[in-house]
């Protein structure tokens, strides 16, 4: 009797226990979410009688001030906040995010979707609801980065964003900048529990970026979806999200059981089984988080139907996942001519080791080696790409001792760093294009290739695999009318096929139809499906309610 008055008495104070836990919980959470309440009104506040001056303010530029004079006071402001901590840099990501903000700016400007022509048009009478519709008139956009701040730095960062991108973001469309330039070491890389570590650094980051401006929309767009826990259930605000490649994939999880060495599984973890195993407990436990704060998501956009399907697989409570594939300016690559191209194959792509230039090397070798009138004549491969660092630059060098082990060196140039006008004459002048990232999540290199009327060659899996090279090279049939391009998984297969394609002539009819169908597919991935599709999926979401 005793023992059971003991135990009603434990379940008691643990009853109690928890309901303390519940309502501290309960306490904390809506004291924080006043707390970011504040910081975004406090911030609407300043902004207001800033905007209503500025034209007092002879410092100010014509086109800060063109910003501002559209700004209504009597309105209610409605923030969206890109959490992008490099936006200046001139990736690929960097180009989505740009492109996302000049939709935001063509909707605050009236130029809204029309779903019967799938084409952007100016006009008051669409579908979308009024509170929509009073939403994009009052946009403004908040930009995170870890940027150091100055003087001049929006009228740079735009002045780079068109010359590299080619993007001008509407006067329309008012930007601020949270600098956290002091905070930037959340982002640094940890050399254990890699992941783990980098996503608590995220979240950290995105405290502060939130503690300085509150947005009513959180947006993401660079794959850290730890910081939507941050986002959503600390600051109370809403999260979109456009993800490039998933954290962790049900890919990765299968080379870690498999024990295969890759980029990120050291062949010395994989020799070993119990480490194995423990790195497979890590990534299944993170797998899991992740697919937790992923499910946080509002709004998920991805790269690629790859990438759907593996973010649909982890985050099973995010509801839809549109895929919006990312723009490629393939208007002006359309432009270069398709005839009379040289001997040259090139390859795009920032120097990271999970690009596989040593695929690259390794198949010219072959190619090389089956064909030694090839060596003596003037076929020549050409590595383009940007190097990050000093872990990139370490890469080249170890890439450019390969070559010389293989005796390809006279015939393999690297170009690092070049600006776009530079990428643009090599695609002008080049025949082949090769890729061999293995599970590539999208490959805008691909599509850059084809636009430019390159006959291009991409790994057989991932992103160019189902999206971009749907109908690839059959060596069986040989029928090239609806051919767009090649897939490749191993160095016999890569030699293969360049050889194919250079023994028929830069400018046979198989050649030549091979580049149009290419061309032609690639205008699935241009600027203005990205534009229609974003705008698409923002306005049909509960983003702008």
């Amino acid at each position: 009797m005793k023992d059971l008055l003991n135990f009603e008495g434990l379940v008691h104070v643990a009853g109690a226990a928890l309901l303390a836990a519940v309502a501290t919980t309960f306490i904390y959470l809506t004291q924080c979410r006043n707390y970011f309440y504040q910081i975004r009104q406090d911030f609407i506040a300043y902004q207001h009688p800033r905007n209503d001056t500025s034209e007092e303010n002879s410092a100010n530029t014509k086109k800060k001030k063109e910003r501002m004079e559209t700004y209504n006071p009597n309105e209610n402001t409605f923030i969206i906040g890109f959490f992008h901590p490099h936006c200046s840099s001139g990736g690929g990501g960097e180009r989505v995010l740009w492109k996302a903000i000049q939709a935001l700016g063509e909707l605050k400007e009236g130029k809204l979707m029309d779903r019967r022509t799938n084409k952007s048009k100016k006009s008051a009478s669409t579908s979308i609801d009024d509170d929509r519709l009073i939403t994009c008139k009052n946009l403004m956009v908040v930009i995170y980065t870890v940027d150091e701040p100055s003087e001049t730095y929006e009228q740079d960062l735009l002045k780079h964003v068109r010359e590299r991108f080619s993007i001008t973001i509407p006067t329309a469309l008012s930007l601020h900048f949270v600098h956290l330039h002091e905070e930037k070491h959340f982002l640094q890389k940890s050399k254990r529990f890699t992941m783990m570590a980098e996503s608590l650094g995220t979240m950290k980051l995105a405290w502060c970026a939130l503690s300085a401006v509150t947005p009513h929309v959180f947006f993401d767009t660079t794959g850290c979806a730890f910081t939507f826990f941050v986002a959503r259930i600390l600051a109370g605000c809403k999260v979109g999200a456009y993800v490039h490649y998933p954290t962790i994939s049900t890919d990765m999880l299968s080379l870690v059981w498999k024990r295969r060495p890759t980029y990120n599984n050291d062949a010395q973890v994989a020799a070993n089984p119990i480490v194995t195993s423990a790195k497979l407990i890590y990534y299944v436990v993170f797998a899991f988080l992740y697919g937790l704060v992923g499910s946080l998501a509002n709004l998920v956009m991805v790269n690629s139907s790859w990438t759907k399907n593996h973010i649909q697989y982890l985050w099973r409570f995010s509801g839809q996942v549109h895929v919006v594939f990312p723009p490629v300016d393939t208007k002006s690559l359309n432009q270069l001519p398709l005839a009379n191209r040289e001997n040259m194959i090139i390859s795009i792509g920032q120097f990271r080791p999970e690009k596989d230039h040593t695929l690259q090397l390794l198949s010219f070798a072959k190619l090389l080696e089956n064909d030694n009138n090839l060596r003596n004549s003037d076929v020549k491969l050409v590595l383009l790409g940007s190097c990050r660092g000093e872990d990139d630059r370490q890469l080249v060098d170890q890439l450019q001792k390969l070559a010389r082990e293989l005796n390809i060196q006279d015939n393999v140039e690297f170009v690092l760093n070049q600006p776009y006008s530079a990428l643009k004459d090599y695609l002008s002048r080049a025949s082949i294009g090769i890729h061999t990232m293995w599970n590539e999540h999208f490959g805008i290199g691909v599509v850059e290739m084809m636009a430019a009327g390159l006959v291009t060659i991409a790994h057989d899996s991932g992103g160019p695999k189902s999206d971009i090279i749907q109908s690839p090279w059959n060596e069986k049939t040989l029928d090239y009318n609806n051919c767009t391009g090649c897939l490749a998984s191993d160095a016999e297969q890569y030699a293969a096929l360049m050889s194919r394609m250079l023994q028929n002539g830069s400018s046979s009819d198989m050649i030549m139809k091979v580049r149009e169908n290419g061309r032609k597919h690639a205008e699935n991935f241009s600027d203005e499906v990205f534009m229609n599709a974003f705008k698409e999926a923002l306005l049909s979401s509960s983003l702008l309610k």
